[in-house]
């Protein structure tokens, strides 16, 4: 009789299903104990959703991919806690859909950027890093500025969002529109970074 190993790694079909079975078994032996332990599904204290302005905005960092350079979890690591502040929490990403915690730091991580600077250095910084940052390699994004929102669809997502647990209310939902209306992707887009770590004292 053959090797058993030897029959396995020689039959690609079944060496496929194998490897499937055992990373399904470790993500489940991993995932499921978290979602019953109380800390990873309720939020922090001090924690509240989006407003109408900052959940647009966070569609514009998302459509911006500012996520391929920034990550916003800060790991348990002295030299991460000294640089950027109090590590990341579960209970701060509860009602985050999709969560934006990314992996890769280009730029600095911006878990805790909340209120670090003011809102006319973010806008400096975007329209052109440089003037703030000298060694910044991060691009310009001037049209920020320029393009206006509508908040055609900002109930439509607050909608979708309390789907998900998100605590919005139906006043929340219904001011979204004009809560939005006229203000620029560039005021959007820095009143969401200036949300970013604000609830964890």
């Amino acid at each position: 009789m053959k090797n058993p190993h030897e029959f396995i790694e020689k039959n690609v079909g079944l060496l496929t299903v194998m490897i499937l079975i055992a990373i399904s078994f470790g993500a489940m032996v991993q995932i499921t104990p978290l979602m019953f332990q109380q800390q990873t599904m309720e939020p922090v204290k001090g924690l509240r959703p989006y407003t109408a302005l900052e959940l647009e905005g966070r569609d514009i960092y998302i459509r911006e991919g500012c996520v391929g350079c920034h990550s916003q979890m800060i790991r348990p690591f002295r030299a991460e806690t000294e640089r950027y502040g109090h590590y990341s929490v579960a209970g701060e990403s509860v009602w985050e859909h999709p969560f934006l915690w990314g992996s890769k730091r280009t730029g600095p991580d911006l878990a805790r950027v909340g209120g670090r600077y003011s809102d006319e250095w973010h806008r400096v910084h975007l329209l052109n890093p440089r003037n703030v940052v000298p060694e910044s390699n991060m691009p310009g994004f001037p049209w920020l500025e320029e393009n206006v929102l509508t908040g055609k669809d900002t109930a439509k997502k607050m909608e979708v969002f309390r789907g998900f647990g998100v605590p919005y209310t139906d006043e929340d939902i219904a001011g979204a529109k004009a809560a939005v209306q006229g203000k620029s992707e560039m005021q959007a887009l820095i009143a969401y970074l200036q949300s970013l770590g604000t609830h964890l004292k």
